[in-house]
């Protein structure tokens, strides 16, 4: 019901009215009539029209072992008081004692809740203690306890402010954030449960602490009254009892045998007013000089007071000394109060605490703020810890001088682990322990903003189990569950830590995956392995009680460049990517971008070709580019392999070695380039020319840090009958970088069997001179990068001279690749080089070219057919 439309209101009213008491005549035996009003967490109805909160589901969970059957009757607060009293429900919820109400309804025994009265207010406005009130506008239920007594408590203090009375607490809320009211008082739990949503915070200023019940009409449903004392009395006693999960789930800690800690809190505060109003009567005169004049003369019932509440009161003056201690600090610290008194917190705390103890202190002492914060504090043993919020604020002489500073502590330790299993609950799935959509949308659009502010490239995988309804089905939920808890674990071992893999719901998991490559192809290649390895390992056989089960899964990709700048589109997207997948036949992974798509299904159409090329044996051959020195005479030769496609013709090998060295292909693609190379050194072994010079076979970086590397060359030259000595294997700069020490132990191996090693395209890599000279190679390659611009750029010349200079020096032999021009041969003989590789000599060809090879003046060329 709103404020702004009465007759509608009512009009639902009698509306209400007559169906409530239409019900009443065909209530049967065992139905109960509840009334129900709108208090979030502790009453409301959920979207079926059942009970819901606190008070709804612990009624809820009474009327399940009595058999009763619940009615719930919608009503604002102050009908459902007076249904209640004319007894047209049989049973209100959340209702606080008083001895007014006591007066027309009965009441059970054992107190269901606990809970006090708060006052919360806008951002801007501050409002500290009770004196703050003055002048302000405060919207209040209409009819409640918190009225009467907010109206005493400012009589008292002789303060005027305007109550407005409004029929809901959410309308109370939703006055102060439209600015309608500087203030509204609620119950704590409603409060701390929607101040967020209206943009709320609470303030300091609480009272009214409150024990809440069940009510009926007077002298009637007494046995109604006398059950629910029953269980509440037999659940207390219980720690996993229903009372105790139900004040849980919604918030709350369960109610104990006496007095909990969060009761008093309301009382500590009000024990600060009166030991503000005490210890700072001197600042405070003028101000409420005949409003505090009975609380100057009554310091022995203030003592009592505060030693009675459940919060840790003290004063310290400037040197940090404590000169006031109430009862709470007198049993942490387990001394007796003159004993506290004249103590710092030295004497109480480890190094540390007393430290930062201390800076808070110096905060308020000596530059005059007000703070509140949470402090982290550690027993002098350094073994207890325990976590406070505390509020420390200076206290002034009239001059504005500040003597002292007065501190209220209260301890948080239980209430931050409550927030932490909050904060599991509310980021985390339960089953698979993941993060959740909430936790997964906002990594995505933090991810989103840095790839929009030019960051690296991103990728969404969205993962879909294949027929994930038949296991539910067939095998129940519960396998089900622990089927989903397996996927999880192998998903997770196959991600990096920076990444973020979630779970959706269901068998649907989402990897977000930050900081790939900036290059397109790059990019591609990363995605694709990454989810290669998540399909291999989701397809591996999995054990359900004894049962070994199989699934695969299907996987949609897309990436952040994608999105448009969206989580909601990037998630879309991904999701259509996932279902062409399993339109593809299942176990599969799709791309959404259709030229990305085109290029994966394309490099995987190549990969597959070559794998079979390799199976059959057919298609790849091995040309031979040929070594030599200024003469034009032959003095070695480089074998360089190509692919001879059926259908797209000769593909250069920039195209597939790639993708093989991506795959597991470069090893049987290397096995059979090593044995062609070797096999060729056989048949040209009675050759005058071509049998006494060595072949030059490239070796991948895969291949050369394979622990059965070695074994593997061998076991070739023994099968083919080659002469190791005429086996020159290359390496590049780049296979350098890792594990060096075991890649210089197998070059010494094959070295001991005369295999010889050369340093392809030497300058492009990061080499170490200290490794260069310890490495047994016998020749350096200077990359056609610097013959290219040789004769134009003075950097380059400069590069090969040291380049030259550097191989005489190891006593290595020099070659030259990529000369293309007589200038270029005629400036490389300038700067010492005596060997050369590149077209002005001959390209790349067949083993027959080499054949016919003789040498013409200073250069060589290939003798015509």
């Amino acid at each position: 019901m709103t404020v702004s439309n009465p007759l509608r209101a009512h009009w639902r009213h009698a509306l209400l009215l007559s169906l409530t008491l239409s019900c009443s005549v065909v209530l049967g035996a065992g139905e109960i009539r509840v009334g129900s009003y709108p208090n979030e967490p502790k009453l409301l109805l959920d979207d079926t029209g059942r009970l819901s909160g606190i008070f709804g589901e612990l009624l809820g969970e009474i009327a399940r072992r009595e058999d009763w059957r619940l009615v719930p009757v919608p009503c604002d607060w102050q009908q459902c008081l007076d249904m209640a009293r004319d007894g047209e429900i049989d049973l209100l919820p959340d209702v606080a004692w008083s001895e007014e109400r006591a007066a027309f309804l009965d009441f059970h025994q054992t107190p269901a809740l606990f809970s006090w009265s708060q006052l919360y207010s806008a951002p801007g406005v501050r409002l500290d203690s009770i004196l703050d009130l003055k002048e302000q506008r405060i919207a209040v239920l209409a009819g409640s306890v918190q009225e009467s007594h907010l109206r005493n408590l400012l009589d008292s203090f002789g303060l005027r402010a305007e109550l407005l009375a409004v029929d809901s607490l959410e309308q109370g809320f939703r006055l102060v954030a439209d600015g309608a009211a500087d203030a509204a008082v609620a119950n704590q739990r409603f409060g701390d449960y929607h101040a967020e949503r209206f943009g709320l915070h609470g303030t300091t200023i609480m009272f009214q602490p409150a024990r809440l019940f069940f009510a009926t009409r007077k002298g009637g449903n007494g046995a109604l009254l006398a059950a629910i004392d029953r269980h509440l009395d037999d659940w207390q006693t219980q720690a996993d009892s229903p009372l105790y999960h139900i004040i849980q789930r919604w918030g709350g800690r369960p109610p104990q045998l006496d007095i909990p800690s969060m009761f008093w809190w309301g009382l500590a505060s009000l024990g600060v007013l009166l030991l503000l109003a005490l210890v700072g009567t001197l600042l405070l005169r003028r101000k409420i000089a005949e409003q505090t004049r009975h609380l100057s003369n009554s310091e022995l019932r203030l003592n009592t007071i505060l030693d009675s509440v459940e919060a840790y009161i003290y004063i310290k003056d400037p040197e940090f000394r404590y000169q006031y201690a109430n009862h709470k600090i007198c049993e942490l610290f387990g001394r007796r109060r003159d004993e506290v008194i004249g103590a710092t917190d030295e004497s109480f705390f480890d190094a540390a605490t007393a430290d930062n103890l201390r800076a808070n202190d110096r905060r308020v002492l000596q530059q005059g703020e007000r703070v509140q914060l949470e402090e982290i504090n550690r027993s002098i043993d350094g073994t207890g810890e325990r976590a406070y919020l505390s509020v420390k604020l200076p206290l002034r002489r009239p001059d504005g001088s500040i003597y002292a500073l007065c501190g209220i502590s209260t301890d948080i330790t239980e209430h931050k682990k409550n927030l932490e299993q909050i904060h599991q609950l509310a980021f985390y799935d339960p089953l698979t322990g993941l993060p959740n959509r909430r936790l997964l949308q906002e990594r995505l659009q933090h991810a989103l903003d840095q790839h929009q502010r030019g960051q690296q490239e991103g990728a969404l995988l969205f993962i879909d189990l294949d027929n994930f309804k038949n296991l539910n089905d067939t095998l129940g939920h519960a396998m089900g569950d622990q089927f989903l808890q397996q996927v999880a674990q192998r998903l997770r071992s196959q991600v990096r830590q920076e990444d973020t893999l979630a779970r959706l719901g269901g068998d649907e998991f989402v990897l977000m995956i930050e900081r790939l490559s900036a290059k397109p192809a790059e990019v591609f290649g990363e995605i694709e392995t990454v989810a290669n390895k998540l399909l291999a390992s989701l397809a591996m056989p999995y054990k359900l009680q004894g049962q070994l089960h199989s699934s695969t899964a299907s996987i949609g990709v897309t990436l952040f460049s994608d999105a448009e700048g969206t989580v909601e589109e990037l998630l879309k997207r991904a999701d259509l990517a996932m279902y062409q997948a399993k339109g593809a036949g299942r176990n599969a992974v799709r791309f959404f971008d259709p030229q990305m798509q085109a290029e994966a299904l394309a490099r995987v159409g190549l990969e597959n070709d070559l794998r079979q090329c390799l199976a059959d044996g057919k298609g790849l051959l091995l040309h031979y580019q040929p070594q030599v020195d200024p003469h034009g005479t032959l003095i070695g030769a480089e074998a360089l392999v190509r692919w001879q496609h059926p259908e797209r013709g000769l593909i250069p090998p920039g195209d597939f070695i790639p993708l093989a060295e991506s795959t597991d292909l470069i090893f049987p693609l290397g096995r059979w380039i090593l044995q062609e190379a070797c096999r060729q050194l056989v048949a040209w072994r009675d050759d005058p020319l071509l049998g006494s010079i060595p072949l030059a076979v490239n070796v991948s970086a895969r291949q050369l840090h394979h622990p059965n590397f070695v074994t593997e060359v061998m076991a070739i030259l023994e099968q083919t009958g080659a002469n190791p000595a005429r086996l020159e294997l290359e390496l590049t700069e780049s296979q350098l970088a890792v594990d060096v020490e075991a890649l210089i132990g197998r070059m010494e191996q094959l070295r001991a069997h005369k295999v010889s090693f050369s340093l392809d395209d030497f300058g492009t890599g990061y080499s170490s001179l200290a490794y260069l000279k310890r490495l047994p190679l016998s020749c350096l390659k200077i990359d056609r990068c610097f013959v290219r611009d040789l004769l134009t750029d003075s950097n380059d010349a400069a590069i090969i001279r040291t380049m030259v200079a550097l191989g005489q020096s190891l006593d290595l032999e020099v070659v030259a690749e990529g000369v293309e021009t007589t200038e270029q041969r005629d400036a490389l003989l300038q700067y010492g080089c005596q060997l050369f590789q590149g077209y002005l000599f001959a390209a790349p060809g067949p083993a027959e070219q080499l054949l016919r090879w003789q040498p013409q003046g200073n250069a060589a060329t290939p003798a015509k057919p």
